[in-house]
Order: structure tokens, then C-alpha cells, then sequence
């Protein structure tokens, strides 16, 4: 019984993270129009969020901690609940990958708690907030954040096929998919094409991403057979 605890830790942290990404998700939508706004302009932006007050700031606070959750979470169901795997090599890339994912989304996402409440109250700091816009959140948040994101769901999906969890495995790959798709908005809108499709990629990829870690928390917490380590 003591060799499970470890897992069902995991599995509860990846419930856990999927309601934690979800819940600040969904207040935005309703509070501050997100994630559409972000490609209005910049005074428009400001003075939206502007209004929200302190409660929309923790709101990103709250986001940006999930992000910041992503990487214990990862790290645990890259190595499977404390088992060792069949592929290590595989193990440890999807451990790194989960937290370079997490700390970048969280860089990005913790501007909005950190910097955006300074340009909001400074006036005429339109230009300031569109260059910290554009690379912290569209560069480094959006862009690194999601492929690593993706590639993590990648390299576990590949992992779970491996460890017998095919369902899981076909859920995490086209979660990876539509993730990785959505990371090219910010390509396909520097090039000046309309990136509509590959945000609405991206917010598929992220349900996607959440019904996966429900799925793995649950099993976890099962005792049942994702076993994405496991000893030979």
C-alpha cells in the first residue's frame, strides 16, 4: 500500500491542476473577455483590465500559480508516481519538458500581476504594455510555453503506448497536436495572416489537455494501470 501512496499523490495534484487551470480560465472569459481581448488594442486592453481591480489581478495570480503547479504535476506522472520506467530516456526528457512548460506559461502569465498593473496606471503606456505584451506573453507564454506543453503531452503519450494505457496515450497525443497548433498564432500573426484558427486550436488542445489529466489523476488514484514508469 505505501509503494501507491506516491501515485495517488500524483493523481491527485493532476485533478487538482486541471480544476486550477480551469477555474481562473473560466473567470477571465467572464471578467475580461480573455482570451479575446488580448488581440485588441493595447489602450483597450489596459483599460479593461483597469477596471477589473485587484480581484482580476490575483485572478492571474491564481492562473499563473497553475502554470507554476504544471511542474511537480508533470514531473509526477513523467516518472509515474514514483515507478521506474522501461524508458528512461523518455521519462526524463517529458520531466524536463514539464518544467521548462510550466515555468515559461508561468513567466508569461505573471506579467499580469507583476508589470501590466504598473503600465495600466501609467498614462500614455500604450507602447511599453505591446513590447511586454508581445514577448512575454505572445513569445514566451504562448509560443515556448504551449510547444513545450506540447511536446511534453508528446513524449508521455508515447510513454503510456509503451506502458499498455493506449486511451490515455490517444488522448495526450491529440491533445499535443492541437496544443502544438495552437503555439502558431503568434507566427501566423507576425506574418500578418489571420491566426483565428490556431486559437481556437489552442483552447481545444487546453480541453483536451484538462479532460487528460483527469483521466490520469483518476486512474492514479485507482491504482490502476498508468503505469508511465514502471520497473522491467
Amino acid at each position: 500500500m505505501a509503494a501507491q501512496t506516491p501515485s495517488r499523490v500524483v493523481g491527485a495534484g493532476s485533478i487538482l491542476l486541471a480544476l486550477g487551470l480551469n477555474v481562473p480560465y473560466a473567470l477571465l472569459a467572464v471578467r475580461f473577455d480573455y482570451p479575446a481581448i488580448l488581440r485588441e488594442p493595447p489602450e483597450q486592453i489596459l483599460a479593461a483590465f483597469a477596471a477589473g481591480g485587484a480581484s482580476l489581478v490575483l485572478t492571474w495570480y491564481a492562473f499563473a500559480l497553475a502554470a507554476i503547479l504544471f511542474v511537480p504535476v508533470g514531473l509526477g506522472l513523467a516518472l509515474g508516481g514514483g515507478r521506474v520506467t522501461r524508458v528512461p530516456a523518455l521519462a526524463v526528457a517529458a520531466a524536463i519538458l514539464a518544467a521548462l512548460a510550466g515555468l515559461t506559461q508561468a513567466m508569461g502569465l505573471l506579467r499580469w500581476t507583476m508589470v501590466v498593473p504598473v503600465l495600466a496606471a501609467t498614462p500614455g503606456s500604450e507602447g511599453e504594455f505591446a513590447l511586454i505584451h508581445a514577448f512575454a506573453g505572445t513569445a514566451v507564454g504562448e509560443h515556448l510555453g504551449m510547444l513545450l506543453t506540447a511536446a511534453f503531452l508528446g513524449t508521455v503519450a508515447a510513454i503510456q503506448v509503451a506502458e499498455g494505457s493506449r486511451w490515455l496515450a490517444s488522448l495526450g497525443a491529440v491533445a499535443a497536436v492541437a496544443v502544438g497548433l495552437g503555439a502558431m498564432e503568434g507566427v501566423a500573426m507576425a506574418v500578418g495572416a489571420d491566426g483565428s484558427a490556431f486559437g481556437l486550436a489552442a483552447i481545444a488542445g487546453y480541453l483536451l489537455l484538462s479532460l487528460w489529466l483527469v483521466g490520469s489523476g483518476v486512474v492514479l488514484l485507482r491504482g490502476g494501470a498508468v503505469r508511465v514508469a514502471r520497473l522491467a
